[in-house]
C-alpha cells in the first residue's frame, strides 16, 4: 500500500486497525473499485456485549447487518447509484461476496442487495 497526502474519500481509506492516531493525517490509497452497480462495504464489528452485560462468546456472535460504504462503481444506465462513500448501510444477512485483503474482511454486493441507509 502507498501512503498518500489526504484526498477525497472516494479515493482514499482510513486504516484504523494499525493507525488508531491519524499521524500526520496520511491515508491509504484502497486498491478495489467496484463495478457497474455494486457497492464495497466493511461491515461494523460484531457486538461482544449484550445490553446486560453478558459477554458474547466468538461462536455465538451473529454476521453484522450493517457496515460502511468505501467505495462504489460508477452505475448503470438502468440504476443509477443512490448510496455514497461514508454512508452507513442495512444489508441482508446472505448480501454480497466476502472477500479478505490485508486481513480486513469486506462485502461487495449489488446496490439492490442493500436494504436501507442509516442517516
Amino acid at each position: 500500500m502507498q501512503i498518500l497526502q489526504i484526498g477525497t474519500a472516494f479515493d482514499y481509506y482510513i486504516e484504523e486497525k494499525r493507525k488508531k492516531s491519524y499521524i500526520n493525517k496520511k491515508l491509504y490509497i484502497m486498491n478495489i473499485k467496484p463495478l457497474a452497480d455494486r457497492v464495497l462495504v466493511k461491515p461494523v464489528a460484531a457486538e461482544e456485549k449484550t445490553a446486560a452485560g453478558i459477554i458474547i462468546p466468538d461462536t455465538a456472535k451473529e454476521k453484522p447487518l450493517k457496515g460502511q460504504v468505501l467505495a462504489i462503481g460508477n452505475g448503470t444506465k438502468d440504476e443509477e447509484m443512490v448510496v455514497k462513500v461514508g454512508d452507513t448501510v442495512l444489508y441482508g444477512k446472505y448480501a454480497g461476496t466476502e472477500l479478505e485483503l490485508d486481513g480486513d474482511k469486506y462485502l461487495i454486493m449489488r446496490q439492490s442487495d442493500i436494504l436501507a441507509v442509516i442517516g
